[in-house]
């Protein structure tokens, strides 16, 4: 059975930057060691919630009407999977996605991207889609599908750019893979408690590892984690990893390594956004540094509005006029409707926000990237087991945090670009409203406009994604707030 080795214990020093963070939070917590100990002493890898839904997968195909282009390289001819048997995988495999993943069949992303993905020569794929539309299951059994159990080395690499991310495709590839006696790593920062230089733990034997950039270098610097035996390497949220204001330093850095010893090795970039920028950037990378050809899937545009998100804006006269519209709306309602992540710009919104809600009475956790890592899992872990109904949060949570019964996004502080508050940050933006209605299930996302910046941001909003966002009529109506959620589907 895949599991976490307990070496996984090397700190990381890297600059990080994630979306508008003007308080400098770092994701990765620069310099601070770190460390993960053991599936049942520091985090809980059952907790995926999907298991709770039978069938969930009859839910994700991103609607039926969307538009996916692909644009193959070469001849190879790549022909839809209608069913994970189509797939030419091991009896292991579909055991685990249809016993421990309760998969029926392959959604719209799965059904056009994992030909491309295990049909032999394996080109690289540059593939965005929807939020919750299957992108994750897509790299993970293509990931698993390549490793051969026999070799006990690292073989498969995925690179996140936050630890809640690294550790949430880990509980999927531990529940998919189950079957297989494929092995993994968590490649995650270490804490001061359990830290071990990187000169003196054991070398990466894991075949299957999942961490977060900085780690992941200094393993690779460290001659501790082999790159000569890697079939398929694989970036989780490729735009940002990519992205100048993001990780694109390291994520070149493990690229180029990794083409130095295993040419061949197959390179996969997922993400529900990609601009024009990155995208351009992507496809230089890849060609230049890999000998295949590289195949490429994407959705319009304009589709990427997620319309099963129901999106409004709520005009309020001042900062004060927020925290009410919290209090009074979104605590009592959210309630009803499931779970909420209150999305805010800095850490310091964060805890005066959080501050005020608990004074009211009412019970929240936060979340940002200056919390030390073990609290941060904690509240992650209590919030996907249901424990907690209402997280505050920065941008860490931002891109590909799954959580079925989140149905209600509020954006207390629309996002914007770093340095330019005039500006909104449209990717992200995308990604926060796409934290609700996961899996194809109904979702609402509330954005809290105070002023004439912030309603120029909103117009510039339905501009880009070319889709108009209702008002409610007014901030301290119930009503007018429950007629939102009807429309959404959520009451």
């Amino acid at each position: 059975m895949a599991g976490v080795d307990s070496t996984s214990n090397e700190a990381a020093t890297v600059t990080v930057r994630w979306a508008e963070e003007p308080d400098g939070e770092p994701e990765e917590s620069a310099g601070a060691p770190s460390t993960f100990t053991s599936v049942a002493d520091e985090i809980s890898l059952n907790s995926l919630t999907i298991d709770e839904f039978r069938n969930v997968n009859k839910f994700l195909d991103d609607p039926e009407d969307s538009t996916i282009e692909t644009v193959p390289s070469g001849d190879t001819p790549y022909t839809s999977a209608m069913r994970f048997e189509d797939l030419n995988i091991t009896p292991d495999l579909l055991r685990g996605l249809y016993v421990e993943m309760k998969f029926e069949r392959p959604s719209k992303i799965q059904s056009k991207s994992l030909p491309m993905i295990l049909t032999p020569p394996f080109q690289n794929l540059i593939a965005q889609a929807h939020n919750g539309s299957g992108k994750t299951t897509c790299f993970v059994l293509g990931m698993l599908s390549r490793v051969d159990p026999r070799l006990g080395a690292p073989q498969a690499l995925c690179i996140c750019p936050t630890r809640e991310l690294a550790i949430q495709n880990m509980e999927v590839l531990l529940k998919m893979g189950k079957f297989t006696g494929i092995t993994s790593e968590l490649g995650l920062p270490a804490d001061k408690a359990n830290y071990i230089p990187v000169s003196k733990r054991a070398p990466v034997t894991a075949q299957v590892i999942i961490g977060t950039p900085g780690t992941i270098n200094k393993w690779i610097a460290a001659k501790k984690l082999g790159t000569s035996n890697m079939k398929i390497l694989v970036f989780d949220e490729a735009d940002h990893m990519l992205a100048k204001d993001g990780f694109k330093e390291d994520s070149v850095r493990i690229m180029k390594e990794i083409v130095r010893w295993s040419p061949n090795c197959q390179v996969l970039l997922f993400s529900a956004t990609f601009n024009d920028t990155v995208k351009s950037f992507a496809s230089k990378i890849v060609n230049d540094l890999f000998v295949q050809g590289y195949n490429q899937l994407f959705v319009k545009k304009e589709e990427l509005s997620l319309d099963s998100i129901k999106q409004y804006k709520v005009n309020v006269p001042d900062e004060l006029s927020k925290i009410m519209v919290i209090k009074d709306k979104m605590m009592d309602l959210g309630e009803k409707v499931g779970q909420t992540i209150i999305f805010v710009k800095t850490k310091t919104s964060a805890g005066m926000l959080h501050e005020a809600l608990v004074k009211y009475g009412y019970e929240v956790t936060t979340i940002h990237g200056a919390l030390k890592q073990e609290d941060r899992d904690k509240i992650v872990k209590e919030f996907k087991d249901g424990l907690t109904h209402v997280l505050i949060s920065t941008d860490v949570l931002s891109r590909g945090f799954d959580q079925s019964r989140v149905n209600l996004v509020v954006n207390y502080d629309l996002p914007v670009v770093h340095g330019n508050p005039s500006e909104p940050d449209y990717n992200v933006y995308l990604h926060r409203i796409g934290r609700a209605g996961r899996f194809g299930r109904k979702g609402a996302a509330f954005n809290l406009l105070c002023g004439d910046r912030d309603n120029m941001n909103m117009e510039k909003i339905e501009r880009h994604f070319n889709h108009y966002v209702n008002e409610v009529a007014s901030w301290t109506s119930d009503e007018d707030f429950k007629d939102a959620l009807k429309n959404a589907g959520l009451l």
